[in-house]
């Protein structure tokens, strides 16, 4: 039995996903790495592990209604832990963004500047004060009435909704009408109403095309349908809709992404006539602090807005020290190019988890455990000296720091070190060391060691002559000015800058439109899929061969078991108590919901008569349980299958599963599935390839693997263009562009193009003194 002062949280025999009965001590009050390869199982212990108990232990003092629900959620496998303290997660999941969820309500920065408006404001003479929540576009009290506090209002045009006024009604010159049945209805409702829905839409007077259009009516007609010689159709009560009313009610009612889209091509976008861009009513607006509107000191970068925080009274003084200090720590990690209302769905997964640590400095807790996902993902190496020290900073208010980490420079900076290994998936998920970080050199079988130890640069190689080059620009979007861009064609570019500095606004200028891209694939990190129902199988059409497998069996056709039977997407062969998706989804009333394996199939997602079918001695579940690595030697024989599952293993993705669901899946892990999926189609003509930070999430290991398909499509012929932030990857690249020479408006233009060596010699650059550390 330990005492109460057992400074260490010790794991006794942890067997989450791939860990093999672990037992691994690591200290209290430090600042704590794991690192292995991707897949080793370092997330597994750090969240699945010691996160997962610690979030138990709280719900077990909740109220029984909750435990109830909790139960259902599980607990992880896990011996015991002792001297565990209270946990709080920052992990790099997007949660759903809407577009009202800004840097401002993710900081609660908003909150501390409504109340500095509503006490401390210039207010026009007689008008009287306003409570905070008027300063809010997200309050009934403060919403423009107009916009609904959204600043922007979506408009119809009768150019948008018929494309084509040569068409008659019936012919679909409503463009923005829905197909099918409710197509046909509305134009029979029209008829009724005595409207000509054979004559050219150009023909029709325009009091009719504006009521038809616009109208807000919905009058309701007895329609008798022209019957049909095979079929007898009754009269019904058809109730009219018109386009535009149909459009908006989509666009803002309906849960199908599809359906949205649709809508949205109709529409046309443009700020707010009322509040001009603002959000707020007027009386909002009405009210200045240092001479500016709410509005306009949100939509300034925050390190401007610092500048504007000045005092003339008691009142005020207190609210702008309060707002200085809660700013501090969100400049100190580099963000201060953001403006208060940036929407979270602009922001990368990087830039979101650092802006919810900026506001864990100022939460004031101590003695718990923080556990991180990856905070240097998407860094600059000059920005990653600031998180260290914020890291630091938590440390020192008395606080564990757990962090998950590949970037060599967060790991050389820790006081404690667990390496997960030696490789992935199943041939991984030991401890192969807990210690000082050091005392690593001495583990032969880590691969960290041989990154973290080995300061040689890397082997200088021949610089590729480009093919011709891709001129981009001139560009002005977000902070780029005017900014022209020459991409050489045929080689390996590099596209390096600090955070914020406009990288990606620079890419993302680049489409299939531009002269001499010929075919253009953008590898992003969005994810394959919303659902456990999409995973690596169904998203790369292996799945679709292993069906045809399964169905061809002697059982199968004996069953009468057609692909379908195979599927867990549709009624037959799926459980139907979770509906195939494995997981019933566990609604928890003050908290995220979450997933928990289905009571019935165990996760399985088929039901029994299904999985009696086996193929070379596995059914279809134990079949889509297993590793890409496992699955390469068990479908050999099938070239088909054999060859998806090539190229995921080229692509350092041995260890996942083939059924393991898109939501357990990481951005980077995503971005390399789409990659395998390109390399595994015919090659067809030059091809040009953008990729965002493809490193993210990968141990240097997994990095080589990588680099080595990357170079192979270029020696291919083809141009791969890549956002990056690891200098290993940049050094090794033929060309680099920087931007700089800061984020935000200290950014923006191009500091220094050329090979890596050149650039790395660069002044004014701040990539160039850590590039020249690793060019020769």
């Amino acid at each position: 039995m330990h005492t109460t002062h057992d400074p260490y949280v010790r794991v006794r025999a942890a067997r989450e996903h791939n860990l093999k009965g672990v037992d691994v001590d690591i200290p209290r009050d430090v600042l704590a790495v794991f690192t292995g390869v991707s897949g080793s199982g370092k997330s597994s212990l750090a969240f699945g592990t010691i996160y997962a108990e610690a979030q138990r232990r709280y719900f077990e003092s909740v109220a029984p209604y909750a435990r109830r629900l909790i139960h259902q959620v599980g607990a992880p496998k896990v011996g015991e832990i002792t001297g565990l303290p209270p946990a709080v997660s920052l992990q790099q999941r997007r949660s759903a963004p809407t577009s009202r969820s800004s840097v401002g309500t993710v900081t609660n920065l908003s909150n501390s500047l409504r109340m500095l408006f509503s006490r401390a404001g210039d207010y026009p003479p007689g008008a009287e004060r306003l409570e905070s929540d008027a300063f809010s576009p997200n309050t009934a009290a403060g919403a423009c009435p107009e916009c609904h506090g959204l600043g922007r209002v979506h408009r119809t045009t009768e150019e948008s909704l018929v494309p084509d006024p040569s068409l008659s009604v019936r012919e679909g010159a409503i463009a923005a009408w829905p197909g099918a049945w409710q197509g046909k209805n509305l134009r029979d409702i029209l008829d009724t109403l005595g409207y000509d829905v054979d004559r050219p839409w150009r023909e029709l007077p325009a009091e009719e095309r504006e009521w038809i259009l616009f109208t807000d009516e919905q009058p309701v007609v007895t329609v008798h349908p022209v019957r049909d010689a095979d079929r007898i159709q009754r009269p019904y009560q058809g109730t009219y809709m018109s386009a535009r009313r149909y459009v908006m009610k989509t666009f803002s009612d309906s849960k199908s992404p599809t359906l949205r889209a649709k809508a949205e091509r109709f529409l046309s976008s443009a700020p707010c006539p009322v509040c001009g861009g603002g959000r707020l009513r007027p009386e909002a607006l009405a009210v200045t602090f240092a001479g500016r509107t709410i509005a306009e000191l949100a939509g300034l970068p925050l390190a401007d807005l610092m500048g504007h925080l000045t005092a003339d009274d008691e009142t005020s003084r207190v609210l702008t020290d309060d707002l200085r200090s809660r700013i501090a720590p969100v400049l100190e990690l580099g963000l201060g190019y953001l403006s208060l209302d940036r929407a979270t769905p602009t922001l990368s997964a990087g830039e979101l988890q650092r802006l919810r640590l900026a506001t864990q400095l100022r939460s004031g807790l101590f003695g718990v455990v923080y556990v991180l996902d990856e905070p240097s993902a998407g860094l600059h190496p000059a920005d990653t000296e600031a998180l260290l020290t914020v890291l630091e900073r938590l440390k020192a208010a008395g606080n564990s720091v757990f962090v998950v980490e590949h970037h060599l420079d967060v790991v050389r900076g820790a006081d404690w070190l667990v390496d997960v290994g030696p490789r992935a998936g199943e041939h991984g998920g030991e401890v192969l060391h807990s210690g000082p970080v050091a005392e690593l050199a001495a583990v032969e079988e880590s691969a960290t060691a041989r990154f973290l130890f080995d300061r040689s640069p890397a082997p200088v190689r021949e610089v590729r002559a480009p093919g011709g080059q891709l001129k981009i620009g001139p560009v002005t979007r977000h902070n780029l000015r005017g900014v022209t861009a020459e991409f050489p064609l045929g080689v390996l570019t590099a596209v390096t800058g600090v955070s914020g500095s406009g990288k990606s606004t620079l890419i993302g200028e680049i489409t299939e439109e531009s002269a001499g891209v010929g075919r253009l694939v953008s590898v992003d990190q969005k994810p394959i899929g919303r659902t456990p129902r999409s995973n690596l199988a169904t998203y790369t059409g292996l799945f679709d061969v292993v069906r045809k497998e399964f169905a061809a069996t002697e059982a199968a056709r004996e069953r009468d078991f057609g692909v379908g039977r195979f599927s867990f997407n549709v009624a037959g062969g799926r459980c139907e108590t979770c509906q195939g998706e494995g997981f019933v989804s566990v609604e928890l009333l003050f908290l995220p919901s979450t997933y928990a394996p289905c009571p019935d199939c165990g996760g399985a997602r088929y039901n029994p008569a299904t999985l009696e079918v086996t193929y070379r001695g596995r059914n279809i579940a134990q079949v889509l349980d297993l590793t890409v690595e496992s699955a390469a030697e068990f479908f050999a024989a099938t070239p088909a299958v054999a060859r998806a599952l090539g190229t995921l293993l080229d692509v350092g993705l041995g260890y996942l599963r083939l059924g393991q669901p898109a939501t357990e899946l990481s951005g980077g892990e995503a971005q390399r599935i789409k990659l395998a999926g390109e390399l595994q189609r015919g090659r067809r003509g030059h091809t040009l390839y953008l990729l965002d930070e493809p490193t993210t999430g990968l141990h240097p290991a997994d990095v080589e693997v990588l680099m080595r398909q990357l170079h192979g499509l270029v020696d291919a012929g083809h141009t791969v263009i890549v956002v990056e932030h690891d200098m290993s990857v940049v050094a090794g690249a033929d060309w680099v562009i920087d931007l700089g020479p800061g984020g935000g408006d200290a950014g923006g233009r191009i500091v220094a193009a050329g090979p890596p060596a050149e650039v790395a010699r660069a002044a004014g650059s701040a990539t160039a003194e850590y590039l020249a550390a690793h060019v020769r």
